[in-house]
């Protein structure tokens, strides 16, 4: 069992009761981590951030940027230990957990050294021979971090990292499905050398993710997880205008696949993009949409590939490809939307099946459907992914924007201009050209629109939400132009 604990003003404080647990989604007997949740811990820590926050935001930007790298060079060498605690609390596979866990120390460098960084820092322009026109950028003060389960520390270190290189303070609340691996992140911050309040951690569910954000002395939410959520934090929050909020939120991602596509590469992105994290990313590929020319070769490939998936314990020596779900309730979600394609007349081409094991494992799905348009519109977070075949790619433009999401979307065309054209038709964040849409680059932006995100983008954009803008004119020059309409006359001064 894991040691449990909040911190607060850089001291753990260790918690009891077992009302909060996280299991081993490969063995769901195997408690991982327990707790029970101190709300007044909540205000503690907000007090605590409020307060270094002052001091962290005034001290020389270069000792900020030391404690991050130092904080990079610990993940490092901690990268083993870190990839093991995911891949037992979120059941990812071996080779996803370690990708994880080295991409802690590169999204601090890039941080600190990337495009983002560059875009926020100060500048000077002339507006006249005297006068100077200014602008620097300033922290919001206390940022609410919530986690997610699924990239449980890649992430949080994502937004946290750029908060703290800002002059923010912090206080994370991890997922409740991965608290030990939020713990982990925090103490490799701590052991860097992060001032006492500087950061703080705070365990909970829901309860204690509304007392974060409702909390009168936050002064922005950074949050990643599912529109619902997402919906509730910008209702909490209306009444604060001054309060930045940043929502990374869900996709229901569509790929095309035209006649022209090379097939293979089409077959394997798309498998990879769907299943993936047993289609537990927010990128995950959804909905495929393929042309009829090319359907009676693609869908019979994209079922074989799919079924021949291995599904295991990440913990084995068998080059698992997908791990389990993160518990037995996701489990359920998937099987039970799948049951409902099923009576609406989808045709289970390959069935998404619970295997007899101790864990909540799934086998990947593939379901096809007639059309997307008049759909449930529904994100089923899990390896189900559903195809439709159209007859010409102004069908597949509207079956693919047949959705209130905006994260992803991925085009499998050898001719550019099929990108283009849906570059310039639909509206998402990430839009992909004969590449799956699961995966991204630090150095891009990554967000979305409608439900899936409020245009806030993380990534190499994350430091635009890091900070807000101050602009000043600078007078440098004694002579005033007394406007129309003013009169002016220096014996008003009087002698002085």
């Amino acid at each position: 069992m894991i040691e449990s604990f909040d911190v607060i003003a850089g001291n753990r404080v260790a918690l009891s009761g077992s009302g909060v647990q996280s299991r081993n989604p490969a063995d769901l007997e195997e408690v991982l981590w327990q707790a029970d949740p101190v709300l007044s811990h909540v205000d503690e820590a907000v007090t605590c951030a409020a307060s270094a926050q002052r001091t962290w935001a005034a001290a020389d930007p270069s000792d900020r940027e030391g404690i991050l790298r130092r904080f990079a060079e610990i993940t490092a060498e901690r990268a083993d230990s870190l990839a093991k605690i995911i891949r037992l609390e979120v059941g990812k596979t071996k080779s996803e957990s370690a990708a994880e866990a080295g991409a802690l120390a590169a999204k601090v460098k890039i941080t600190i050294e990337g495009p983002g960084a560059a875009r926020v820092r100060p500048f000077e322009l002339a507006v006249t021979d005297t006068r100077t026109g200014q602008c620097r950028f300033k922290p919001h003060g206390v940022m609410a971090v919530i986690g997610p389960f699924n990239f449980p520390m890649h992430l949080p270190n994502g937004q946290i990292a750029p908060a703290l290189l800002a002059g923010n303070a912090v206080v994370f609340k991890p997922s409740e499905q991965a608290p030990a691996c939020g713990q982990a992140l925090v103490e490799c911050l701590l052991d860097a050398g992060i001032p006492p309040g500087v950061v703080s951690l705070v365990h909970g569910e829901a309860a204690a993710a509304r007392r974060l954000v409702e909390h009168n002395g936050v002064d922005g939410v950074l949050f990643t997880g599912s529109w619902a959520v997402g919906r509730s934090i910008l209702e909490a929050t209306l009444d604060d205008p001054g309060r930045i909020v940043a929502l990374e939120l869900g996709g229901n991602n569509p790929a095309i696949i035209m006649p022209d596509a090379d097939v293979a590469q089409a077959v394997i992105e798309c498998v990879r993009a769907a299943f993936a994290t047993a289609g537990q990313r927010c990128t995950c590929t959804r909905r495929i949409i393929v042309h009829r020319d090319i359907a009676s070769q693609f869908i019979p490939a994209l079922a074989t590939c799919a079924s021949t998936l291995l599904v295991g314990d990440p913990s084995s020596n068998e080059p698992i490809f997908m791990g389990p779900m993160i518990s037995a309730a996701a489990r359920d979600r998937v099987l039970d939307a799948q049951s409902r394609l099923l009576r609406a007349g989808a045709k289970i081409i390959v069935p998404c099946s619970q295997l007899d094991s101790p864990g909540a494992m799934l086998t990947a799905g593939v379901a096809e459907v007639d059309s997307f348009i008049d759909g449930s519109d529904e994100e089923v977070f899990g390896p189900l992914v559903q195809v439709c075949v159209v007859n010409s790619l102004d069908e597949a433009l509207r079956e693919a924007a047949a959705t209130r999401y905006g994260l992803a979307a991925a085009i499998f065309s050898r001719d550019r201009s099929v990108f283009e054209r849906a570059m310039q038709e639909l509206k998402v964040g990430c839009l992909n050209w004969n590449n799956g849409t699961a995966g991204a680059s630090s150095a891009l932006p990554f967000g979305g629109v409608g439900c899936s995100g409020n245009h806030r983008p993380a990534a190499a954009f994350a430091p635009d939400f890091c900070v807000f803008p101050v602009a000043s004119l600078m007078e440098t020059g004694s002579e005033s132009v007394v406007p129309e309409g003013m009169q002016w006359d220096d014996r008003w001064l009087g002698d002085a």
